[in-house]
């Protein structure tokens, strides 16, 4: 029982977080609310939930990188791959040496392969802490597909490092050879394993749809088990499960281009998978909060194991970690675009220089969190011959630290670094939209006059169908006539405007519709089951136009 009202309490603690985050005085990021109501939760239980690694990663995480996968946008990633991966390879390996030393500097009884496992674990940024962040601070998108990639690739990286470092602590030997190889197959492994389960999936469930219909719960239900089973097969293979899961999303958003999952379908299943991702990556933080008590009741050993009497000297070194993370992602964000530019002036290319203000951005962006927490309570208790783990409270509680003071300076830094700066829709995008609702527009108009000629056929009553096909066409050619006769940009931007204004209006009458309906509905005027489908139709074509 107990077990349950603490998950139930978990809950309520991820609703309370939703209104704290509109109605406290000050600007918070909801995850540190979140982390604050964990910790409230665990000192009235007087115990929090015991994170098992294994099972956290394999609850939590696939489903959400698969949805990240699975929405980002592809032609970013592709567009951005060199870039994405530079910071998902090459930055979190200069961060685990940089902080590798940069730690057994700074606390010499640590020892260094223990203090690579620390840099390792602290080393990858996280791709639902920053979805987090990133609906209150006014990041490009340009820049957010970047960090989203970057964030979703560079988990496999900075989590074999890690495996490695605490090898080498625990044997004292290390293999660069072994540990190439050993990455090359957890990468290449984890990847093909994504693949080919979204692939025999989606080719069983057509297959399937085929013969017996499609059934829109079960089409949702193997939508949010396909990530598991990814990420099982892997694990199992010993490849990367989180790789598994990011591949078959990102395979995922290819299989739907062939549009053959129904409307409804379509609708409900993205309402099912927006409700996932806001308690799960809400519990998480949570979660992560019901580990403060603990963690902050070892800070006491983990001052012994720093080798000084007085507890300061652990913020002290947890703000050095945080500010050498940010120092080395600015060096190597600096280095990475000035040799783009030098390669684009070799070719010819007039790459535009982007604002410092970016740069920064970028660095400051590196947030870490749950991939980073779970991960570092793998680390043994004991040492082959029987001894306590070198320093293992202190690396637990200095990455929890770097978590919070990640999350705090992102969330702080960044509204105010890019705060008044303008960033032009990109104008290559517009026209993409206005060639895509163009080639609808015509699809639909030669589809409407197919349709009616069948519909003469069948009803035998051409003035009706007529009549009827004539409404419909006339839409769709208004909005070629629109489009047709837009010559210049300034145009355009005014037949943009008209469209917000037309939203507007539309919304307008679409809530005074729902007000009528509610009305007639409580003089039993008209039937629940009338005013429910009545609701559906207005919520969607509101939906619509928000």
């Amino acid at each position: 029982m107990d077990s349950i009202e603490l998950v139930l309490a978990m809950l309520l603690a991820v609703v309370a977080s939703g209104y704290l985050v509109r109605v406290l005085p000050f600007s918070l990021p909801m995850p540190l609310i979140q982390i604050g109501l964990g910790a409230v939760i665990a000192g009235i239980f007087k115990r929090g939930v015991t994170l098992e690694p294994e099972v956290f990663f394999m609850l939590f995480l696939p489903p959400l990188l698969f949805l990240d996968g699975w929405r980002i946008p592809k032609d970013g990633l592709l567009r951005d791959k060199a870039t994405i991966l530079e910071l998902a390879l090459g930055l979190v390996v200069f961060t685990v040496i940089g902080i590798g030393f940069l730690v057994h500097w700074l606390i010499p009884v640590m020892p260094l392969p223990v203090a690579f496992a620390l840099a390792a674990i602290v080393s990858p940024t996280d791709p639902i802490a920053l979805s987090s962040i990133k609906g209150r601070v006014p990041i490009p998108k340009r820049l957010l597909h970047i960090l989203e990639g970057e964030s979703l690739l560079n988990d496999a990286t900075g989590l074999v490092c890690f495996r490695f470092a605490v090898a080498a602590a625990l044997t004292g030997s290390f293999s660069l050879a072994s540990a190439s190889l050993t990455f090359l197959w957890v990468a290449s492994v984890g990847i093909a394993v994504g693949i080919a389960v979204t692939l025999g999936v989606s080719y069983a469930q057509r297959w399937l749809a085929r013969h017996s219909g499609e059934e829109t719960g079960t089409t949702i239900l193997i939508s949010l088990l396909l990530p598991f089973g990814a990420y099982l097969l892997a694990e199992q293979l010993h490849a990367s499960g989180i790789l598994a899961a990011v591949a078959a999303g990102i395979v995922m958003s290819y299989v739907e281009i062939g549009g053959r999952a129904l409307a409804a379908t379509r609708v409900q299943r993205a309402a099912v998978w927006d409700t996932v991702q806001f308690a799960l990556t809400s519990i998480m933080f949570v979660l992560l909060g019901q580990q403060l008590p603990d963690i902050l009741r070892g800070a006491a050993t983990s001052v012994e194991q720093s080798g000084h009497m007085n507890p300061w000297w652990l913020v002290v070194y947890a703000l050095a970690i945080s500010l050498g993370l940010v120092l080395l992602r600015l060096v190597w964000v600096w280095a990475s675009l000035r040799l783009t530019l030098f390669r684009a002036n070799q070719r010819g290319e007039h790459m535009t220089k982007p604002n410092w203000r970016i740069v920064m951005a970028t660095s400051l962006s590196g947030v870490r969190g749950t991939i980073t927490m779970a991960g570092v309570m793998t680390l043994p208790l004991m040492m082959p011959d029987g001894t306590q783990f070198p320093a293992r409270e202190l690396v637990v509680f200095l990455a929890a630290a770097v978590i919070l003071l990640s999350l705090v300076m992102a969330s702080i830094g960044l509204p105010r670094l890019l705060k008044g700066l303008e960033l032009p829709e990109e104008p290559a995008r517009l026209l993409e939209e206005d060639r895509a609702r163009q080639a609808g527009a015509i699809a639909a108009i030669s589809a409407v006059e197919k349709a009616q000629h069948d519909l003469v056929l069948l009803t035998a009553d051409a003035d009706i169908s007529t009549s009827a096909a004539a409404r419909v066409i006339a839409l769709y050619q208004l909005r070629l006539n629109r489009m047709e006769n837009v010559p210049n940009g300034g145009e355009a931007e005014q037949l943009r405007k008209a469209d917000q204004a037309e939203s507007v209006l539309r919304l307008a009458g679409l809530q005074a519709e729902r007000r009528a309906i509610y009305h007639l509905r409580r003089q039993s005027r008209i039937s629940s089951e009338a005013a429910r489908k009545l609701m559906r139709e207005i919520d969607l074509a509101e939906s619509r136009y928000r």
